[in-house]
């Protein structure tokens, strides 16, 4: 398949995916998941745990240490109506903005009630408007628990973990007989940084054994934070892709790990990111200048990468902006091979699914 000779619109990402690949759970053991080592022609199929051997002393390797909140909730309006929340952001301790799915919406103003409300050992949440404008897609919350308890405890203790919507098994009922698999699973082992609705998949593959064996080796880690909104999920709906709206997500960039690109780039080593939202933060840094703050970056092909060498990650949705990260990362006619030799040798896709190694396609801009 060749470049399409006109500019790259939707349609150019899209494939036919057999739903039986759709992983509905993770691996048995996280780093027993497949590897397909894509830096060469043709790939290789290896096992996860393989990768530090494709990894040479002196490269460095970051990781988003974000962390799944319980941010999906459960609730009524005053009217006995039944909502739920998709806690999007934490503004402060007590405010916070969600998505809000219910057959009415309610009005400013108005209070609702989650987990049986105030009055039944739950919490209230008032309606503040949306967010971040007078036409957001986003509703602002003012919560009110008991005890002065904190929008944090409050999703911890009443939450349940948002999985993707392509995750097509119960996933929020009291017997769910998955949740404790999903509560360890959905999360990475260096999780530290509370505030994502969704995990940075590609780093769920490490297990300590990787990270020790990355260490034995001389490669070298470091961590940013871009807490993953919902988002990542929502698909484009315009064929031009310059029309498409980019979510936004804050990130943050500690002085630790900017030493440690520098170290790397003085020794000649390579930076290998563990997922696209580490592309996205590391790549909006080096844009604006800025080690925090709010990164809406659309990266299609034609695209100068300016920090990442390599990178791992997942196999994604067709049609999705990740999609095209990766094409812009690593060529488009090379990632649609990849994925055809992915759906042909049955690797497992999407969030719980296998990851390949990718090698990014020209020089650093």
């Amino acid at each position: 398949m060749s470049s399409p000779s006109h500019p790259f619109t939707l349609s150019d990402f899209d494939f036919a995916l057999p739903e039986s690949l759709i992983a509905q759970h993770p691996a048995p053991e996280r780093s027993a998941s497949r590897l397909l080592d894509a830096r060469r022609h043709p790939p290789t199929d290896r096992i996860f745990r393989e990768l530090p051997e494709l990894l040479a002393p002196g490269d460095l390797v970051v990781f988003n240490d974000t962390r799944v909140l319980k941010a999906r909730l459960f609730g009524e309006k005053a009217s006995g109506g039944r909502l739920e929340l998709l806690i999007e952001r934490v503004l402060t301790p007590g405010e916070v903005v969600a998505h809000m799915k219910v057959s009415k919406k309610p009005l400013p103003g108005a209070t609702v009630h989650l987990a049986g409300g105030l009055a039944a050992g739950g919490f209230d949440a008032r309606l503040l408007g949306r967010w971040p404008d007078a036409d957001g897609p986003l509703f602002r919350f003012e919560l009110q628990g008991p005890a002065g308890e904190s929008a944090w405890e409050l999703m911890q203790r009443h939450g349940h973990l948002p999985l993707p919507p392509y995750i097509e098994r119960q996933q929020n009922a009291a017997h769910d007989p998955d949740a404790a698999e999903d509560a360890e699973r959905y999360q990475t082992v260096f999780a530290r940084t509370p505030g994502a609705v969704a995990a940075p998949t590609a780093a769920l593959h490490f297990d300590q054994g990787v990270l020790d064996a990355l260490d034995a080796r001389g490669i070298e880690r470091a961590s940013v934070t871009l807490h993953v909104g919902a988002g990542t999920f929502q698909p484009v709906k315009t064929e031009n892709l310059a029309e498409h709206r980019m979510h936004s997500e804050w990130y943050d960039i500690p002085a630790a790990t900017l030493a440690a690109l520098e170290r790397c780039r003085a020794r000649g080593g390579r930076v290998v990111a563990v997922g696209t939202t580490t592309v996205r933060t590391l790549e909006s840094w080096a844009q604006t200048g800025r080690t925090t703050g709010d990164t809406s970056i659309f990266i299609t092909p034609g695209f100068g990468f300016r920090v990442v060498d390599l990178l791992i990650t997942n196999f994604h949705l067709p049609k999705s902006t990740l999609m095209m990260l990766v094409s812009a990362f690593a060529g488009y006619e090379q990632v649609m091979a990849l994925y055809r030799h992915a759906i042909a040798e049955q690797y497992r896709f999407f969030s719980y699914g296998d990851a390949m190694l990718l090698e990014r396609q020209g020089e650093r801009a």
